[in-house]
């Protein structure tokens, strides 16, 4: 949810604090703020974007070489200049930033005003740092020792960074269920919630663990855990490039990632689908092949787009696995007290490997003792590490909230597993698999195609840019689709759309149905394709407007639609990887005629690492 980003070293803090708060905006910008430490501690914090900090602080004096920065997205208080992060202790000894939740906040703080501290915000975060300094004042210890006890009495997730105006040239940090990480240059020391202000600087990173506490002091790193046992850092090189998290010539990082998605899929695929060889491999499968082979159910949980790419997994893994399938949210999986065995397998999906009701899944499947599989776009992130075994999306950095490539990335990533699974367990033929490997292998280039269709999508988007609803209808495999496109809507646009498999119209939706709403039907030639045929002449007979997603050469759904965008042939099975692209461009389209704001979308965070 909410950016950090804090540097101790030999160079000037603030303008790197600033760069890194810009490139971490898409986790928040309620308000942002930073402080600096140089003799004494200055902070300064503003509603609004990171730009609006800039402006304010520009006549400040921002001379110091330790100093931290936060963007928020609101939980605990309405966005405002006294909830902005960084928050001061009572004497302004102390600054806290911090990303995530404590849950307890309330009686910790009704305990600490009956100590004297005053409060200025309505964060819990303010909480957290009073409480650090009222144990420092009862034990007389140092502040590494206050964060560690005071981490001992909180109950939530945190990603904390600490400063003391006492005790200078020190950054001390922890974390629990919210990302952190720390850049390790040459005499200097950079932490972030990820990756991207860090990659400037150095490719030499470290992932904090949960329940580890970070002190950065007089050019030394140290780590230990919450009960003061030093840890040995484990030093990652980072291969991230510089220009991925740049917007590189487009007009917003959103429509950036949708024309990426060629090499992100192709990326994806890259040694595991060895098309002359004839032969699939998935390092991360292969110790736990058997797991697959004989699982008596999989189980996938997810959050969003996600969730969206799992609905897809589950016809692939039905069709083409024979293995039972149950698709779940991750924020509800685990209070149904749902029934998990050994024999089953749980596949985490999550672009950031950061997401919060994710990751509490995960724990519970664990505690059953079923197997994990994670899915994921971000090395190191928490889930990577929290599952037994798992495969990387490669779709690269994905700035705009709203996902676009991760999707294709993910639906293609589970589309190998479907295929490997399958062949193992004899569902799937040598024959099938060749079939399906050829086609899979197009797909890059058929998304190219797909793409050229950006300018007459726009114009589209011109018709219904102030239409106040929506409707995407599909069937099989791309109900899912419909689904995704409907949300992609929500997310940029503000327009209200809705999902459905095609045949429940009539079961309600139907009703919405008059010469003002805007249909999108996705009607590739498919097994179901007669019976959307059907849908489509419901939706016409009572006036809907008509949008439909057909695959080129088709001559009867065009006679019947208002708009038509044809995709290239594609198997039925690998459809989605296609037919969600006119649907992404066209809320990009929307959402930008509409003023909208598209890579940072109201309310909205790209990594959403609380429950």
């Amino acid at each position: 949810m909410c950016g950090i980003v804090a540097y101790i070293g030999y160079r000037e803090a603030c303008p790197i604090i600033l760069k890194g708060l810009h490139r971490l905006e898409y986790r928040g910008y309620d308000s942002a703020g930073v402080a600096l430490l140089n003799g004494d501690l200055n902070v300064y914090k503003k509603k609004g974007k990171v730009a609006e900090l800039e402006a304010f602080i520009a006549e400040k004096d921002t001379r110091a070489q330790v100093g931290m920065g936060h963007t928020r997205w609101a939980t605990h208080g309405e966005p405002n200049d006294s909830n902005a992060h960084p928050h001061y202790s009572t004497s302004e000894r102390i600054a806290i930033i911090h990303n995530g939740i404590i849950e307890n906040y309330a009686a910790l703080k009704q305990h600490l005003q009956q100590q004297g501290h005053v409060f200025h915000s309505d964060t819990d975060t303010e909480v957290f740092v009073n409480l650090i300094e009222e144990i420092q004042k009862q034990n007389n210890c140092t502040l590494e020792e206050a964060v560690r006890l005071a981490l001992h009495e909180v109950v939530g997730a945190y990603a904390i960074v600490v400063l003391s105006r006492d005790e200078p040239n020190q950054l001390i940090a922890a974390r629990k269920g919210s990302p952190l990480v720390i850049g390790v240059g040459k005499d200097e020391y950079f932490l972030a919630s990820d990756a991207t202000p860090i990659i400037e600087y150095t490719n030499e990173v470290v992932y904090v663990n949960d329940y580890e506490i970070v002190v950065i002091k007089d050019g030394q790193l140290d780590i230990r855990s919450k009960e003061d046992v030093q840890q040995t850092p484990y030093i990652q090189k980072l291969e991230m490039a510089l220009d991925s998290i740049e917007k590189g010539g487009y007009e917003h990082f959103m429509l950036k990632e949708i024309f990426e998605q060629p090499r992100s899929i192709l990326d994806s695929m890259r040694g595991r689908l060895e098309l002359e060889a004839g032969h699939l491999n998935m390092g991360g499968i292969r110790a736990y092949e058997r797991k697959f082979v004989n699982a008596d159910r999989i189980i996938i949980v997810a959050c969003g787009t996600s969730w969206h790419a799992g609905l897809v997994a589950e016809y692939l893994l039905e069709d083409l696995a024979r293995i039972p399938v149950e698709v779940e949210y991750a924020s509800e999986f685990r209070y149904r007290n749902p029934i998990i065995t050994e024999r089953d397998i749980v596949i985490a999906i999550s672009q950031s490997g950061e997401t919060a009701d994710t990751l509490a899944a995960i724990e519970l499947a664990k505690s059953k003792g079923a197997t994990i599989f994670g899915i994921c776009n971000v090395v190191g992130s928490s889930i990577a590490r929290a599952t037994d075994a798992g495969a990387y999306t490669h779709a690269g950095p994905e700035i705009g909230v709203a996902s676009t490539k991760a999707f294709t990335a993910q639906v293609t990533v589970l589309t190998l597993l479907a295929m490997i699974v399958g062949h193992k367990r004899g569902t799937l033929s040598d024959t099938r698999l060749r079939e399906l490997m050829v086609e899979l292998s197009s797909i890059p280039a058929k998304v190219e195609k797909a793409l050229l269709l950006n300018d007459e999508i726009e114009l589209i988007a011109e018709t219904f840019k102030d239409v106040p609803n929506f409707l995407y209808l599909g069937r099989g495999y791309n109900f899912p689709v419909a689904l995704e496109g409907a949300l992609k809507l929500k997310e940029i646009s503000y327009i209200h759309a809705e999902g459905y498999p095609a045949a429940e119209m009539k079961h309600g939706p139907i009703a919405l149905i008059d010469e003002n709403m805007p249909v999108v039907v996705i009607a590739t030639k498919d097994s179901s394709y007669e019976k959307v045929v059907s849908n489509i002449q419901e939706v016409k007979a009572r006036k809907g407007r008509i949008i439909a997603v057909v695959t080129e050469g088709d001559t009867v759904i065009p006679a019947m639609a208002e708009f038509v965008i044809e995709v290239p042939l594609t198997s039925e099975v690998l459809v989605p990887l296609v037919s969600v692209v006119p649907l992404q461009l066209l809320s990009y389209h929307i959402a930008v005629l509409r003023g909208c704001n598209v890579d940072q979308p109201r309310n909205l965070a790209k990594s959403v690492t609380v429950e």
